[in-house]
């Protein structure tokens, strides 16, 4: 009996897990409807960290999925395709966010470094997939785009800072020539 061939898809990607080491999430972002309520999302996760929690290796099949996967002192990093994805390619992502954030918090790779630093999670994992296509694997050119994109913002941000406080000097220097 033949078998369908599958077409090739850019959408490598299901979701990307962080969860700490009670299994609990930390950082979810799923790229498809695979499970489309977060009841089912957590049920998902639930099911994922209590059958690789305690094993060794990085790669596991689970309802229908491959899934790879790292731990580190108290975090579990989850990379999800789909059954007939290619490993290598969902772990150069695991390997790459695992590797950007590693420089990023300078190699303080733990809970309570992640949870203070998730602005650069959010910006690390964004350059890394879209939508579930892989956009980037190198961990040295998502810390230096996480880089320019955090500048950017504080830029604004002190700007921002600027006008609203010449704003207010002139209110408070107006109010007092009156």
């Amino acid at each position: 009996m033949d078998s369908p061939i599958l077409e090739p898809s850019l959408y490598t990607v299901k979701a990307v897990l962080i969860l700490d080491n009670d299994g609990d999430r930390l950082y979810a972002k799923y790229y498809d409807d695979t499970y489309p309520t977060v009841k089912e999302q957590k049920a998902f996760e639930k099911n994922i960290f209590n059958k690789t929690h305690r094993t060794d290796s990085e790669i596991a099949l689970l309802e229908g999925l491959t899934v790879v996967y790292k731990s580190n002192i108290d975090l579990f990093f989850y990379v999800i395709g789909s059954s007939h994805e290619n490993e290598l390619m969902l772990m150069a992502v695991l390997n790459c966010l695992f590797d950007s954030l590693s420089q990023m918090l300078r190699k303080n790779v733990e809970r309570r470094a992640l949870l203070e630093n998730m602005e650069g999670l959010f910006l690390a994992v964004d350059e890394i997939v879209d939508g579930g296509v892989i956009l980037e694997s190198d961990p040295q050119q998502v810390v230096h785009r996480v880089a320019l994109r955090v500048s950017s913002t504080s830029f604004l941000l002190s700007s921002i800072h600027q006008c609203v406080l010449q704003s207010a000097k002139e209110q408070i220097k107006w109010s007092l020539l009156r």
